[in-house]
């Protein structure tokens, strides 16, 4: 089995490494500046575990310091900008699952689908994938084999650093995967492009399939065997999952389906010794890095990695009105986020089963949303906190920073995935397979097989991928697959801007690249509508 021991020791320990990158414009293959340079920072095995250490932290923390004084992107509030929150929020307010109390500027935009080339919560998602990409390609420009070779490292230590560059290589992968889903036609830059401030060519969204899926492909040999390396980083079974991911969305993102690969693919992660979890409220819990079900979490420690974004932001901002925030493991709440009444919806059940993936706090909460600045309109999530299955805190005595880790990618969503690229004709599964991994998934919700179901439809796979990952960054990638984010066939509550919902143009399933990078590189062509 693969070492399940808390994950903060490694995050922290590339944290030393004073990367710094204030802008994508123009420069989105910035050399990240240093307190030394790169002569002396990867002149032993031991550092560069301290820089790939820094690659998994650009997904969790803000900048240099913690919670707050050295951003790695600037133009937004640090505690804003971090990468899981800003995709979090593209990913879930921009859907039928979320609204959000507050009125920063550009915030309510997304929920009501008005967002623009100036929003600034869509340019942070987009500079802090290109401040990750150009982490991952200075590290893979300091670790080929010629550089290895040149620096002396061999055996042991160069099988080491071979996989540490796997690993880098699937998280720009992942990287580029997010700007293929969210942007489209992006900025293109890799370790092969000269180090300095130029203008990047913009690469289609077909050819960008096609890159991510011969780097994924390409990493197979070198990363660790699945559910074997340390807990926190990448092994082949994130790869595979990427890969799954990628295939199950191709004909949004090339016209062409996949679903036969994507069945492929999603078989092996099966196969590669992941678990369900028996209880699944434990997945969202401050110990959930125990959990046998997560493939790759993005991690946090409430007392060693403090930030303002993930964690920190997904517990505290569903708290509020008259939750008590102990039952949290936090010192406050922050009265933002609460669920629609499209979500609660999805739990419905004329029989009067009880789904326990409802974790709704209905007290003081109406179900209707009016007034969407009102934490009491609308009712409040509970699935994320900061305490342990027996109840401990964390880690943190004041209570502001979570030990909780962000389940990005776990078992239940392969199993879904299987079953709904069985149900569109993808080759290679079986129907009953993919109903037994669906009615696994149910059997664990309501704790006996009450709510198995004997068939499956697509429409039936949209609800319960609602059920299960809701609030999980899955949303919107759902329904523009399914047809429902963007037109009139599926309204939700203030989608368009209006109480009742209305349609929106299909120019809306992809992001706009920012104003200020087609101002500054007139090589790009802004996505149309925008």
């Amino acid at each position: 089995m693969n070492n399940r021991r808390s994950s903060h020791t490694f995050l922290l320990a590339g944290l030393l490494t004073g990367f710094t990158v204030t802008s994508c414009v123009k420069d989105l293959d910035r050399q990240p500046f240093y307190d030394q340079t790169s002569a002396t920072v990867y002149t032993t095995p031991a550092n560069y575990k301290n820089v790939l250490a820094k690659c998994y932290a650009g997904l969790s923390l803000s900048g240099q310091q913690g919670p707050a004084g050295a951003p790695d992107i600037s133009g937004i509030d640090e505690g804003f900008s971090t990468y899981l929150r800003q995709y979090w929020q593209l990913q879930t307010l921009t859907t039928d699952e979320a609204v959000i109390g507050w009125n920063d500027s550009g915030l309510p935009d997304l929920h009501a689908m008005t967002w623009t080339s100036t929003n600034v919560f869509v340019a942070a998602m987009y500079n802090r994938i290109y401040y990750q990409i150009s982490l991952c390609n200075e590290f893979i420009r300091e670790s080929t084999d010629a550089k290895l070779s040149s620096r002396g490292i061999s055996g042991t230590d160069l099988t080491t650093i071979k996989a540490y560059r796997a690993e880098v290589r699937f998280l720009r992968a992942l990287s580029y995967y997010h700007a293929l889903d969210l942007y489209g036609n992006v900025p293109f830059v890799t370790e092969a492009d000269a180090v300095g401030a130029f203008q990047p060519r913009q690469i289609s969204r077909v050819d960008l399939f096609a890159y991510v899926e011969s780097e994924l492909k390409g990493i197979d040999a070198d990363l660790v065997d699945a559910h074997r390396n340390e807990y926190g980083r990448a092994d082949k079974a994130a790869a595979w999952m990427l890969l799954t991911k990628l295939y199950l969305n191709a004909q949004v993102y090339t016209g062409q389906p996949k679903f036969t690969e994507a069945i492929t693919y999603a078989s092996k992660v099966i196969g590669g010794g992941y678990t369900l979890d028996a209880q699944y409220n434990r997945l969202f819990l401050a110990d959930n890095h125990t959990s046998p079900e997560i493939i790759f979490p993005i991690t946090f420690d409430g007392t060693r990695s403090k930030t303002y974004g993930g964690m920190t932001y997904l517990v505290h901002a569903q708290i509020g009105g008259k939750m008590n925030v102990s039952d949290f493991g936090v010192s406050s709440a922050w009265a933002g986020n609460r669920a629609t009444k499209s979500l609660v919806a999805q739990f419905s059940d004329p029989s009067g089963k009880t789904d326990k993936r409802a974790l709704f706090f209905t007290d003081g909460q109406n179900l209707e949303i009016n007034d969407v600045t009102s934490f009491t309109d609308g009712y409040a999530v509970t699935k994320y906190k900061n305490v342990t299955s027996t109840g401990a805190k964390g880690s943190d005595p004041v209570g502001d920073f979570p030990d909780t880790d962000y389940p990005l990618f776990r078992l239940a969503d392969v199993y879904l995935m299987y079953a709904e690229a069985v149900v569109r004709g993808g080759t290679g599964g079986d129907a009953a397979t993919a109903l037994g991994y669906v009615n696994a998934l149910r059997q664990r919700a309501y704790g006996n097989a009450t709510g198995n179901v004997t068939s499956l439809s697509l429409d039936f796979l949209l609800a319960e991928r609602s059920r299960e990952l809701y609030w999980e960054s899955q949303r919107r990638t759902d329904l523009i697959r399914f047809n429902r984010f963007t037109g009139g066939t599926y309204l939700w509550s203030f989608k368009g801007g209006l109480k009742e919902g209305r349609a929106v143009a299909d120019h809306l399933n992809l992001f706009p690249i920012p104003s200020t990078d087609i101002v500054a590189n007139p090589g790009l062509t802004q996505n149309p509508g925008y």
